[in-house]
């Protein structure tokens, strides 16, 4: 008989958790899931997913708006949220049952209900069945988080945002991170009046500066209010069903929703690590090594559990390198350098590599490349917002250190230049490419 139930289980069937699940079933290894909520995480489920749906839903607001120097008459123009919201959910269910077949098609078994960590090779699941594996992932991501304050139970966090009953006409949002700059955007292109408030003066603070300054001007101008250096320190709901938000010692400000999105920190209470002898880092993480093992030889973790990079990308490399090192005889660990990252705010925005700040304090002598342009489509609309981009690159020996873009389909343009830096390119190769016009993404080759 064998040694253990399973060779490998799973805590947690989000991105990087089914990613293991996957390549470790592939290469031999008898898996299992166990997922408390539902099966895809926090991208699928309440995250990356359906908020890009509502961003391109947004959109359209801007959009029909433009049509008219297009040549376009739209009469009878009107938004419904529930159909939106409706459309998103569903959308949700279809991806959640697409993840579900890829675990079902790998043969990975999948219990929908909670597992904590009895020992080294154990787990039990809410039913009581206990459970033996030679390996344990724990891959249960991350939860946001409520700060304490006096009437918080009224507020809401990004896991309930997408099943609003009706569209808010007055959203007061605290956190000026990407999740709260991203709802802030689709909340205001919908036609809520939204005020963001949050504890400091920064927006987007690992950011590059030039892309946070050009954002926070044009979202004020766009008409999202902003309070600076005043958290909230008081939510009241009214008899009418709406609340008044107290941000620090400013008068309260009336809101029919009051969003919390002050960051989220790894989902470990409870999973009985200590069981198994990992202690939790300072942020309640579960601290790994270069290869994803914790403290106990047979219990790894991935995803924003462990708080490296909190990005969706990275969770499933992390899992998949997992599943390689310990099932596939392919020893190998995930790279944290040049990893691009985005915030669908409108305008978007898009970042690779080291910050102007950054690499002034890492190379001392760097140089700045710029375009500040006004893209064609916004001139047309009659729009004034103008797109920035930024090269940051070594003096000496003309690598690019850092690339930073705020503008339409800044993301989209990124993701190909991403590999130009992870690649060690220089200013020179960017010179010798040819333009692509008429485009935005041209103004990358045409800096000098």
């Amino acid at each position: 008989m064998a040694e253990y139930d399973y060779d490998l289980f799973v805590i947690g069937a989000g991105s990087g958790g089914v990613r293991a699940s996957r390549v470790a079933a592939s290469h031999g290894a008898k898996v299992a899931v166990a997922e408390e909520h539902r099966i895809g995480g926090t991208c699928v489920i309440r995250g990356c997913v359906p908020k890009k749906l509502l961003v391109y839903g947004s959109h359209f607001a801007e959009e029909l708006q433009d049509a008219a120097n297009y040549g376009w008459t739209v009469e009878g123009m009107k938004f419904d949220w529930n159909v939106l919201r409706d459309t998103v959910l569903r959308d949700v269910a279809r991806i959640e049952g697409a993840y579900t077949q890829t675990l079902d098609s790998n043969n990975v078994d999948h219990f929908l209900e909670r597992a904590t960590i009895m020992g080294p090779h154990a787990v039990r699941l809410a039913n009581g069945r206990e459970i033996s594996a030679k390996y344990i992932l724990v891959a249960t991501g991350a939860w946001p988080v409520m700060p304490e304050f006096e009437g918080s139970e009224h507020c809401i966090t990004s896991n309930e945002v997408f099943h609003l009953p009706e569209l808010p006409k007055r959203v007061v949002i605290q956190g000026a991170g990407y999740i709260a700059m991203e709802f802030a955007g689709i909340f205001n292109a919908l036609g809520s009046h939204v005020t963001v408030v949050n504890r400091s003066e920064a927006i987007l603070r690992s950011y590059d500066q030039s892309l946070r300054d050009r954002l926070l001007q044009i979202t004020m101008a766009r008409g999202i209010e902003y309070k600076f250096h005043c958290p909230l320190t008081k939510v009241e709901k009214q008899a009418d069903g709406s609340f008044l938000a107290t941000p620090g010692k400013l008068e309260p400000l009336k809101a029919d929703v009051v969003l919390i999105a002050t960051g989220r920190s790894p989902k470990t209470a409870g999973l009985g690590l200590e069981n198994a002898g990992i202690e939790l880092g300072p942020k309640g993480e579960i601290p790994v090594d270069d290869y994803s093992k914790t403290a106990c030889d047979s219990i790894y973790a991935v995803g924003d559990v462990t708080d490296r990079i909190q990005l969706t990308p990275v969770a499933i490399r992390e899992g998949h390198a997992f599943a390689d090192t310990v099932f596939g005889g392919n020893k190998r660990n995930t790279v944290y350098d040049c990893v691009p990252s985005a915030v669908f705010s409108q305008p978007p925005l898009a970042a690779v590599g080291l910050t102007e700040g950054q690499a002034r304090n890492k190379y001392g002598n760097i140089k700045v490349f710029s375009s500040d342009f006004r893209p064609m489509k916004n001139v047309f609309a009659e729009r004034h917002e103008r797109g920035l981009y930024k090269l940051v690159v070594d003096a000496n020996t003309d690598k690019i250190l850092g690339i930073h873009m705020i503008g339409p389909e800044a993301p989209e343009i990124l993701q190909a230049a991403a590999i130009a830096v992870r690649a060690g390119l220089t200013k020179a190769d960017f010179d010798a490419t040819v333009a692509l016009h008429p485009s935005m993404a041209e103004e990358l080759v045409l800096m000098r």
